[in-house]
């Protein structure tokens, strides 16, 4: 029997799960239903296993490496939870709860959630006393500054943008390593950290729970190496780290519980494996036997497993599988061609087959099909359908078009990460409806980002998701769809390196806004304009399926990390069944 055959057999008895014995593909019953008529849902909003027990060793099982764990690059949803709650501190972070309270802004290295004045221009912090690194020296505000500043170098590519878009006087600045430091941000003492910014921004205290805003001594600096050795604020400290096979942390002595209300730190050892085969972890947590009972996965689970999984009580009673509240898209590289075309663009929107990406990711269990680009989260929970495009495509009107811009036999090369080959397959199927050619290139996970990042090395097509940093159009559009945003090296978001003029003075417009209700609204309208011009094509929206094994307490997937296990909370049942 085929992987490809064994992949059809598995999502087709998951549709049979969800929607009964009719075959018939609603889409509308997929993660956003939630509730008793889709089993994978059965644990939104649950905490598995009870309240752990201190001790032990907890393994997290992985089929890759991080991207990058240096808080000035750390710009992926799932490592930014293991880094934030791990290994360093931030200004401000989210709460430590499943559901709709995650979301909730708390302090964090900081006393509050900062003071602006100055009509929203300038921010405050106090850091709170007694936190302190590895090392046992204190934690001062101009290390936040100083890893503020390094997120600006050229060298350190791939962190998040918000300091660059929101600091003045920012234009132009190459980050501190050649000793240069930015004037608009102020520490005044060792406790106070001000940030002066361009222009109002009534949502900088979530700004700040971005590992951008974490503490980096200045002497602890080492460039592009410090992505291996980051110095801990946090709980955890790095033991040992072999790139691409294991991840050691061991307690931080010196991490003080009263200064940190969120993370409860119960094990001992974190241990990550990394490099294994997806499918293999899987079905050494559904076994669950020996040190494998202490085990979570980093990676979500595998398309094939959920047969495995989802008619078994005890095993789907350890299932996390909550929205990830991201667009995953098909992203069009507009600077060249064919898709500098628009008519072109136009007709990818009908030619890719999104209920077989469906299929292929898993079943509509673990997948809805995408309308827009902004997530349900963001509009008002339901996407707008600007196209009315019927979810299998309509390969004719995708032929009609591109007849009519004189590309009726295109060859265009797909880069996708090693995990989403057969999503890759199905968008390739799905286009040769439409006589269009799809060359696949599968990149390993953990270089993914940093190939379809550099404009040298980016292919015609990548597929990926964007997810808000927190809950506001502003974290979305501006990233994914302005001009402004692309990067020669470390782009992030914007890759289909969509530049065009009217949309960026929309953004501009928008940002302006004091009222936040207004620029919501405005988000969703400038989200049905950009859908016009075809940029990207949404494909779905995905649940994030996490299996853990038996010994394990105290998880859940948080919801600002889409559905990631929040680390800070997560231990054992039993400390004496782990092994590390």
């Amino acid at each position: 029997m085929t992987k490809r055959t064994q992949l059809t057999l598995a999502t087709a008895l998951v549709a049979t799960l969800v929607l009964g014995v009719s075959g018939c593909s609603d889409t509308k019953k997929g993660p956003a239903a939630g509730g008793a008529s889709n089993p994978a849902a059965a644990n939104d909003g649950k905490v598995l296993g009870g309240t752990p027990v201190k001790g032990g060793t907890l393994t997290v099982l992985s089929n890759q490496d991080f991207s990058h764990l240096d808080p000035a690059r750390n710009w992926t949803l799932p490592t930014i939870d293991f880094g934030t709650r791990l290994l360093y501190r931030t200004l401000v972070t989210f709460k430590a709860e499943p559901g709709k309270a995650g979301s909730e802004l708390v302090p964090d290295l900081a006393t509050d959630l900062g003071t602006p004045s100055n009509g929203g221009r300038t921010w405050t912090f106090t850091l709170k006393e007694g936190v302190k690194y590895e090392d046992g020296t204190p934690v001062k505000a101009q290390d936040v500054k100083y890893n503020v500043e390094r997120s600006f170098a050229p060298d350190l590519t791939g962190g998040p943008d918000y300091a660059a878009q929101y600091l003045a006087g920012a234009e132009g600045y190459k980050g501190p390593l050649q000793g240069q430091h930015l004037d608009s941000v102020k520490t005044p003492d060792d406790r106070t950290i001000v940030f002066e910014l361009k222009r109002p921004v009534a949502e900088f205290a979530a700004t700040a729970t971005l590992p951008t805003f974490a503490p980096v001594p200045q002497s602890q600096e080492k460039g592009t190496q410090y992505d291996a050795r980051p110095f801990s604020s946090g709980p955890y400290k790095i033991e040992s780290y072999d790139r691409d096979k294991k991840l050691v942390l061991v307690r931080n002595e010196h991490w003080d519980p009263k200064t940190d209300t969120v993370r409860k730190a119960y094990p001992d050892k974190f241990v990550m494996v990394m490099g294994l085969k997806g499918g293999q972890i899987d079905d050494r947590i559904i076994a669950g036997e020996g040190p494998d009972a202490s085990t979570v996965e980093y990676q979500d689970m595998r398309p094939e497993s959920a047969p495995k999984v989802l008619p078994k009580p005890d095993v789907k009673a350890r299932l996390l599988a909550e929205s990830q509240g991201c667009t995953e898209m098909l992203h069009l590289n507009n600077s060249r061609a064919p898709f500098d075309d628009p008519k072109v663009r136009e007709a990818m929107q009908y030619a890719v087959d999104k209920e077989a990406v469906i299929t292929a990711g898993g079943g509509p269990a673990l997948n809805e099909v995408a309308t827009a680009y902004l997530p349900p989260a963001l509009s008002g929970g339901k996407q707008a359908d600007t196209l009315k495009i019927a979810p299998s495509g309509d390969p004719a009107k995708a032929k009609e078009l591109l007849k009519a811009a004189g590309k009726e036999n295109l060859k265009v090369s797909l880069s996708v990460s090693t995990g989403d080959k057969a999503k890759a397959e199905a968008v390739q199927q799905g286009l040769s409806r439409a006589g269009i050619q799809v060359v696949i290139d599968t990149v390993d996970p953990g270089a993914y980002y940093d190939v379809i990042g550099d404009l040298s090395t980016t292919p015609d097509m990548t597929l990926t998701g964007w997810c808000p940093d927190y809950p506001s159009g502003s974290t979305w559009i501006p990233f994914v769809f302005d001009g402004r945003t692309i990067k020669d090296k470390g782009n992030q978001g914007n890759y289909a390196q969509f530049r065009d003029e009217a949309t960026m003075k929309r953004i501009d417009e928008i940002n302006a806004m004091a009222d936040a209700k207004q620029a919501n609204q405005a988000w969703i309208d400038l989200d049905a304009e950009i859908m016009k011009k075809s940029p990207a094509i949404p494909v779905l929206l995905e649940r994030k399926p996490l299996l853990v094994g038996p010994n394990i307490a105290g998880a859940y997937g948080h919801p600002v990390w889409t559905g990631t296990i929040d680390y800070g909370t997560v231990g054992l049942k039993d400390p004496s069944k782990s092994q590390g």
